[in-house]
């Protein structure tokens, strides 16, 4: 159980307690996922004793019902939360000597109102990079989730392909995508903001979507992902909608190039580093390399972006069971951008996507 490797990361590190504050961070270690807004919302873990989560009383009931087995206690608006933790920690393990913290997530703020209500105890330890780790390598089950969101994010793509026509706008489109999303899948939740971009806005990696209107004879980027049971989706496709020029022809043919060339390099032993340059030594042979400017990948799982960062610099040896994005992009201002995109997962032998519309340049016909 994953809360069975937060309890011995205590162990091992003195540490008595551990003050979970992300949500997704809660989800992992608990099963059970909400958004406080602005409420706290806290999973307490020991070394030896019972975690328990500590939610609004608004929540409190949901989250007994819920696949987590533990105990959880709830407070009032009006009720100091903070004096109640303390309370409960309290008559859980005493006076704690070290508590660590989600030094990623916990703000400053909140840190202050911890220390307050636990003035003996030091807060220099931090969990972050533990929890990081610990989430790197997908469990089969994981992996099952992120291919269902990535079927989620093909038909999103065939959506969006069908929406183009002359004179909608940027909006109009992914507005499309997220309807028929809820519509016909239920997909309550993006990952992110849905992008569509249209000619040179494309230039732009995340602009995001405006009232710009799709016109003929340009290329359209697609940056899109769902949420399905608490995993994310994320993938990018660029379409021509009419003829493109022979100069967005050449990019794309060689952001389709560089993509290829990483998937299938992909695999057990090779570093995030040299995985990072296998794409990009094609970009920049081609003479676009200044063009090519983020990582060609992150990590994906609970978070749309997290752990193993696939860039320069970063040694980082691959494992089975890592999932990541491939994503190498080609923006070139006033002119066009292109971005390919496909999450996948280390496999025994190589790279496996989630996503599996055509990478082939797809044309859509012209239509009013």
């Amino acid at each position: 159980m994953n809360l069975d490797k937060l309890q011995n990361w205590l162990i091992s590190t003195n540490n008595d307690v551990a003050y979970i504050s992300d949500p997704i961070s809660i989800n992992y270690f608990t099963a059970y996922s909400m958004d406080p807004h602005e409420r706290i919302f806290a999973l307490l873990a020991f070394k030896e004793k019972p975690a328990f989560i500590f939610a609004p009383e608004l929540n409190v009931e949901e989250a007994k019902n819920s696949a987590w087995d533990g105990d959880v206690y709830g407070y009032l608006d009006h009720e100091n939360p903070w004096a109640k933790i303390a309370d409960l920690v309290n008559q859980r393990v005493g006076k704690p000597n070290n508590i660590a913290i989600e030094k990623s997530h916990l703000s400053v703020d909140r840190l202050e109102q911890l220390r307050i209500a636990f003035p003996d105890s030091s807060f220099t330890n931090n969990v972050s990079p533990f929890v990081a780790e610990a989430r790197l390598r997908k469990t089969p089950e994981e992996v099952k989730q992120l291919k269902a969101a990535g079927a989620e994010a093909d038909f999103a793509f065939q959506i969006g392909f069908n929406a183009l026509r002359n004179g909608v706008t940027e909006r109009y489109v992914a507005g499309q995508i997220d309807y028929q999303l809820k519509l016909q899948k239920g997909v309550m939740h993006t990952s992110f903001e849905t992008i569509v971009q249209a000619g040179t806005n494309a230039a732009n990696p995340h602009l995001g979507p405006t009232m710009n209107k799709i016109e003929p004879n340009e290329l359209v980027l697609f940056d899109l992902g769902t949420m399905h049971n608490g995993y994310a989706s994320d993938s990018s496709r660029t379409v021509a909608y009419g003829e493109p020029t022979a100069k967005e022809k050449e990019i794309y043919e060689v952001d389709r190039e560089a993509q290829q060339a990483a998937i299938e390099a992909a695999k057990p032993g090779i570093t995030a580093s040299e995985l990072d340059a296998v794409a990009r030594d094609i970009i920049t042979k081609a003479g676009y390399g200044e063009y090519f400017i983020h990582r060609l990948g992150h990590g994906i799982g609970m978070n749309v972006h997290e752990f193993p960062q696939i860039m320069e610099g970063n040694d980082v040896v691959l494992e089975e069971g890592m999932c990541f994005s491939i994503e190498p992009g080609i923006y070139i201002p006033n002119v066009a951008g292109v971005r390919i995109e496909d999450c996948g997962v280390v496999t025994k032998n190589g790279f496996e996507t989630f996503t599996k519309t055509s990478k082939e340049l797809k044309y859509i016909p012209v239509k009013d």
